[in-house]
């Protein structure tokens, strides 16, 4: 695990976050980074919103979504909703805790544990941001944004440029971000899927405010386009249990659900697999508690839990929210 600390030169939380770190990891081992930021862009190059920011294997566990790149102090929330200048240590634990979680933990390590929650979309914690290296960033920024600007998935020739800039072919470099669970694949090497959005029907349709329209893999996977294209979004989707709609719009970074007491139900099934497969059916909107109690009960191959509306909002953006950040 590389954890990584982002602060401002003489950022006066920056001892008490090293400290919390520290007791957080309990003797585990671990590379921690200390690196100083002083301007905007070097902030905006390292996804950090705020001194302290603590990465996790380069990806911020406490991220919100659409907060800016910015230099300036950073608050936290403890579980009491305490405002501090440092995450608390049971946060950081938990952050850690996804972390550590092996790419092939069976579902009910990492889904009957609420600190969990990100492991069946985050694969294993080690996040969705691919890595810079043989091109991978690069050409998986090129998916994601073809399907944001056209709402239908490119094929080999539209990333055929950012794959020469790595001195590699498309199709290579999609088969290894396919390996890697960022997409997935079909029998012919076509995109059926850049997470958060699907090349094929889904149960879960977004509305950009650019007009286009895109087919989202999963219920986070549809709160998430807003945090990473930092635009509105309205979500059509439906109660798997008793097909009630539900919206959600996202305007400003504010969601309004409809209906009001509407939920999400984070989940995956018990086997091994890509999320496509393994998580995205069990990631889930339920118009209220009750059908989504009713319809995991029905379910019992699945294992997770009911998220509030703002749990299932901080997910989605601490999921999606940095893919497109150079």
């Amino acid at each position: 695990m590389r954890i990584t600390v982002l602060t401002v030169p003489d950022c006066p939380n920056a001892p008490l976050v090293r400290e919390r770190i520290t007791a957080a990891l309990d003797g585990r081992q671990a590379d921690l980074e200390l690196i100083e930021v002083r301007q905007e862009a070097e902030a905006a190059r390292w996804g950090m919103t705020g001194s302290p920011t603590v990465l996790v294997d380069g990806v911020d566990p406490f991220v919100v979504a659409g907060a800016p790149a910015s230099v300036s102090c950073r608050l936290y929330r403890d579980e009491e909703g305490r405002a501090g200048g440092a995450p608390s240590i049971e946060a950081l634990r938990q952050a850690f805790a996804g972390s550590a979680m092996p790419a092939n933990a069976p579902a009910d390590e990492c889904c009957g544990d609420h600190r969990d929650v990100l492991d069946p979309i985050g694969r294993a914690g080690r996040g969705r941001r691919a890595p810079a290296e043989r091109g991978l960033r690069a050409v998986h920024q090129a998916v994601l944004r073809h399907f944001a600007a056209t709402g239908v998935a490119p094929g080999a020739s539209d990333l055929a440029a950012a794959a020469a800039e790595a001195g590699r072919r498309a199709s290579d470099v999609l088969a290894e971000l396919a390996a890697e669970d960022f997409l997935t694949l079909n029998d012919s090497g076509r995109i059926e899927a850049a997470y958060p959005f699907s090349a094929e029907p889904t149960p879960h349709r977004v509305s950009l405010a650019n007009g286009v329209k895109v087919w989202a893999m999963c219920a986070i996977d549809a709160l998430g386009v807003a945090a990473m294209l930092h635009q509105d979004v309205a979500i059509t989707s439906c109660d798997p249990l008793d097909g009630r709609p539900i919206t959600v719009t996202v305007t400003g970074g504010t969601a309004r659900w409809d209906p009001a007491d509407a939920v999400v139900f984070v989940g995956q099934r018990a086997q091994t697999g890509p999320a496509a497969t393994v998580c995205c059916g069990a990631l889930n909107f339920f118009a209220d508690p009750a059908t989504a109690q009713a319809w995991a009960q029905q379910h019992p191959d699945v294992h997770g839990r009911v998220t509030s509306q703002s749990e299932a909002q901080r997910i989605a953006g601490q999921t999606f929210g940095p893919l497109l950040r150079d």
